[in-house]
Order: structure tokens, then sequence, then C-alpha cells
């Protein structure tokens, strides 16, 4: 709730729903917000979507408006995560709290196919929607030839590629491409990548969920190098 209130990407909400300490705690931090509403918890479960858990607050407003590609700098070190049609949102949730947690400049994603900034992406996020820029483009293989021109380097993740992902990684402004659990990169996605790369897993299973691979990916990406 406070990433939403304070995000400047984000409207401002139209309406705050919050339990009497809840909302004396935003009040305290944020200001009386013109719109928000006291209510008990009968009330606020109503508001929500069947099952939705709370914790005393509800937040009714627009997505955080999209980032451009634009606006992503390639600065020595830099990492953007791009997933290729990962739509699970509660994946996409945690990979975007693992995104924000390890400093990535932001995330893209294919605007047909992936899920809203809410509801249980947004809960899995953990406030990472508000804290981390992210772009929505039409075509994935378009947005890796416009970033390359401003100088970014795309390494895609696939189990069968030569090379480990330390190897594959100079420093460099770079953008960690990740496929679905079930089907990996698309043929046409990995072509524009300028080099594919794997995670060693010495332990011999096969594979990792899709979430847990991208947070092993941006620690290796965001480490330091010479």
């Amino acid at each position: 709730m406070e990433a939403a209130l304070g995000n400047p990407r984000r409207e401002a909400a139209q309406l705050i729903l919050a339990t009497p300490e809840r909302a004396r705690q935003i009040e305290a931090r944020f200001g009386r917000q013109p719109a928000l509403q006291e209510a008990d918890n009968q009330r606020l479960a109503q508001t929500l979507p069947q099952g939705a858990a709370h914790q005393g607050v509800a937040l009714k407003g627009p997505s955080p408006d999209d980032a451009a590609l634009g606006d992503f700098e390639p600065t020595r070190g830099a990492v953007l995560l791009m997933l290729d049609q990962v739509t699970d949102p509660q994946n996409v949730g945690a990979i975007l709290r693992s995104a924000a947690a390890f400093g990535a400049k932001g995330v893209i994603l294919q605007d047909r196919h992936a899920p809203k900034l809410s509801g249980a992406l947004a809960k899995a996020a953990a406030g990472a929607v508000d804290a981390l820029p992210v772009a929505r483009v039409v075509n994935l293989s378009r947005a890796l030839d416009e970033l390359a021109d401003a100088g970014w380097r795309a390494v895609g993740l696939a189990g069968e590629a030569e090379h480990d992902l330390a190897q594959a990684l100079d420093g460099a402004p770079t953008v960690l491409v990740m496929g679905s659990e079930g089907e990996g990169l698309r043929r046409l996605v990995a072509d524009h990548c300028e080099e594919l790369a794997r995670i060693p897993m010495p332990g011999g299973f096969e594979s990792l969920n899709v979430s847990a691979a991208a947070a092993v990916a941006l620690y290796e990406a965001t480490r330091p190098r010479s």
C-alpha cells in the first residue's frame, strides 16, 4: 500500500478502505487522502474479490502507468528482465519482487501474453509493482532490436545453451530474456538475443520454476564485474 501511494507513475487512488487503525497509519504517513474511508473487516471482505486476503486496507484505482523502452538507460552493470509468455500471475509477481530486490532497472512484458499488475500478481510482488518500472510491448523481437540500438545486450536463458550464465555476462547493460516453463524461449525471440546461456545445475535436476530461475539469474547478472 505504501509503495502504491508513493508511486508517481500511479494515478491517485479512487478509493481507500481501511480499518480505523490502518487509516491512522496511512494518514500519518501520507496525510489525509481525499478518498480515505474507514471500514470494518466485513466491508473490506465484501469489497475485495472472493478469497482475497487483506491486512486491514484495500486500494481501488488504476494500475501504474507503463514505462517506455526509452526510459531504461543502458549504464554499465544495468540489468533489465524480459519475460516471454510467462503468464502465471503469481510467478510474474514473484519475479517482479526478485527484480526489485536485486536492483534491476525494469521488467518488460508482452502486451497480450502477460497478466495485469493487480490481484494475485500484485500480492505476490509485495509492493514491487510500484517499486519497479514495467514496460509492455506488442512484439518482443522488435523490442530487443530497439534495445540493442540503444546499447543493451540481450542474453536469453535456455537449458540447452553451451555456456553458463556467468560466462555470458561481462558487465555491459544486459537484458535477461526468460521464457515460460513449458515452452521456454520462442525461436524468434531467441534469435534476437546476442547470446544464449544456461543456469548450471550440478545437482542433476532438470529445471527450476521460472520465478526461482529468474532470482538466480538476477543475482548472477547484478554481481559487480570488472
